[in-house]
């Protein structure tokens, strides 16, 4: 999820771990925790030249139980002689570090397996990305009251009841707002599967997700021998199927999708992606279709896209190529998730 998440979980975890010893400190170290596996944004950058293969890099090893187990040994030690000065000698123990780390690490790979962007938990024995599609990177409804816990636990003495209490509460609630992604993942495929029945469309897969910041609007993009169909669904449609679609023809491969780099931009989206070219010669448009559109009605107002282009014999991106929404499809947006 999204990097502010992130940090307050890490920094719930290190909380549990060592706020009754050292405080408010545990939080800091914690939120340090639950940073690191992200960290791989800027390292694949520094080990790739190529945009696609660093982009592929993210959410890889570093995301990984592995990384984990490995990681909060070298963090916990490393924090732990750093931290144990004489002025502070005595006061925490080498297995409360790694404890720290390990669940600050953790728990950031595993609450990103919600998400849509999948993540290769159990790299590098597998590049398999687990993606449970139940909730959007970013859900406030998540996010904040996790946040308002953390804040006001911070004001309390670290022996203090009370800073445990809004620990737990803060976890609980979010936790909580998690399962019910999950029972709503089920019934929105559910919805999907007969809209498609329905409407007599005879899918091969299908693949859907919360639009970004909610989980009220879902999006479903769905694959037949021939079309992708993309689709939305509100929870508070009056419908219970969704109807309207937009129907996109798979075209003849314009580039060959054979070579290495195309393969794992192709992998990247789960093989859900459409090609078309771009006025400028040799550059193409490359639509990563799992993704919604902001503008339900207009597939051109995908964000998740990218240009393609081949430099020295080799294919490479320039990401996020999509235009910045403007006021009417974000409009548009807000009046969909209504529903209708």
């Amino acid at each position: 999820m999204d990097s502010l998440t992130q940090i307050i979980l890490g920094a719930a975890c290190g909380e549990a771990v060592l706020g009754k010893k050292i405080g408010n400190k545990a939080l800091l170290f914690g939120a340090i925790g639950g940073t690191i596996p992200d960290l791989d944004v800027f390292i694949g950058k520094w080990i790739y030249c190529n945009e696609i293969q660093a982009m592929a890099f993210h959410r890889g090893f570093m995301h990984s139980i592995l990384f984990a187990i490995v990681g909060c040994f070298l963090f916990g030690w490393l924090t732990y002689k750093l931290y144990n000065t004489s002025k502070r000698k005595g006061t925490t123990e080498l297995k409360d570090w790694v404890l720290l780390f390990f669940w600050a690490i953790l728990t950031h790979p595993i609450l990103d397996c919600f998400t849509p962007y999948g993540t290769q938990l159990f790299a590098p024995f597998s590049n398999y990305r687990v993606a449970f599609n139940t909730i959007s990177v970013a859900d406030p409804l998540y996010t904040v009251p996790f946040l308002i816990c953390m804040i006001i636990l911070m004001f309390y003495n670290r022996t203090k009841t009370k800073r445990k209490w809004w620990l737990k509460a803060g976890v609980f609630i979010s936790s909580l707002y998690l399962v019910f992604t999950v029972f709503n993942k089920f019934y929105i495929d559910n919805v999907f599967k007969n809209s498609f029945e329905k409407q007599g469309i005879d899918i091969t897969r299908f693949s859907a997700q919360p639009t970004i910041l909610n989980n009220i609007l879902w999006y479903a993009v769905a694959e037949t021998k021939e079309q992708y169909h993309l689709t939305f669904y509100s929870l508070l449609d009056k419908k219970s199927i969704s109807d309207k679609f937009i129907t996109l023809d798979k075209s003849p491969s314009l580039i060959d999708m054979t070579d290495k780099n195309l393969q794992t931009l192709a992998w990247f989206s789960n093989q859900y992606y459409d090609i078309s070219k771009k006025d400028k010669i040799g550059t193409y448009k490359y639509v990563d279709l799992r993704y919604p559109m902001l503008n339900p009605d207009d597939l051109n107002s995908s964000i998740f896209n990218f240009t393609l282009y081949n430099e020295n014999n080799e294919w490479d991106i320039l990401p996020f190529d999509g235009n910045p929404p403007n006021k009417e499809d974000f409009a548009t947006f807000i009046e969909r998730l209504k529903g209708i």
